[in-house]
């Protein structure tokens, strides 16, 4: 069996990821491989709590640059994230993988609310832990509640998983052929070039607490596993090079 590098890590999950090929709502077929994936993670005694995204549904940010109110639209997509967190959980459990939903927004007929250390009992007790409905807050983004509950629970890294790129670039590689994928960056190089790997909130909160973080394709299965196991893949961003 694999030797793991972390023992309690926090899977970021974007909206965008769950869509796949379809570009909105969920692709079944790829949820099916992330659940598979994170029962690989599972099955070496890693304790993993997973943050996902909603942009798959609704973005808050593009509806309120359509004139709806910001916190409205911020709203919306916390429910967003609900629905994957949902569909994730369903997918997981089909696969015989124990999990839990917590969100930030009471909503006690599909989810438990969220509470620190009823999470931390049930990573304990080697349940996935799902986090969604954000931070519970407009204007944070899911990335910040990906540094914010990593840090309360006290995880050891984030994987931020990723369905069109394999790291961090230069430049966005799709439009830039010339752009160049780092190995190793710092948050203040982040921060500092823009390079919008997370938004600035977040990046300081991991820096603050020293959580590294670990950028990679979600697309090629087994990534998550390398990225435990401590195979050099995609990008890794920590508080100092």
């Amino acid at each position: 069996m694999a030797l793991r590098k972390y023992n309690r890590v926090v899977l970021k999950l974007s909206g965008e990821a769950l869509a796949g090929t379809l570009g909105y709502g969920i692709d079944p077929t790829v949820i099916q491989s992330i659940a598979k994936q994170i029962k690989e993670v599972v099955e070496l005694d890693v304790e993993v709590a997973v943050v996902v995204g909603g942009g798959n549904i609704w973005r808050g940010l593009a509806g309120s640059s359509k004139g709806m109110d910001r916190a409205t639209a911020d709203y919306m997509g916390m429910l967003a994230t609900v629905m994957n967190g949902l569909a994730l959980q369903d997918a997981l459990e089909a696969d015989g993988v124990p999990t839990r939903v917590q969100t930030s927004i009471e909503m006690r007929q599909v989810a438990e609310p969220y509470i620190r250390r009823r999470a931390i009992r049930h990573l304990e007790k080697k349940r996935v832990v799902i986090f969604a409905g954000g931070t519970g807050n407009p204007y944070f983004s899911t990335d910040t509640t990906a540094a914010l509950r990593a840090a309360e629970i006290e995880a050891e890294v984030i994987l931020m998983a990723k369905n069109k790129v394999d790291g961090v670039y230069t430049a966005d590689p799709s439009k830039d052929p010339t752009a160049k994928k780092y190995e190793e960056l710092s948050f203040l190089d982040v921060i500092k070039e823009g390079l919008g790997v997370m938004d600035s909130t977040a990046s300081s909160l991991c820096m603050d607490n020293d959580i590294p973080l670990i950028v990679f394709s979600i697309m090629e299965e087994g990534n998550i596993k390398r990225a435990i196991t401590g195979e050099e893949i995609g990008t890794i961003v920590r508080g100092s090079k």
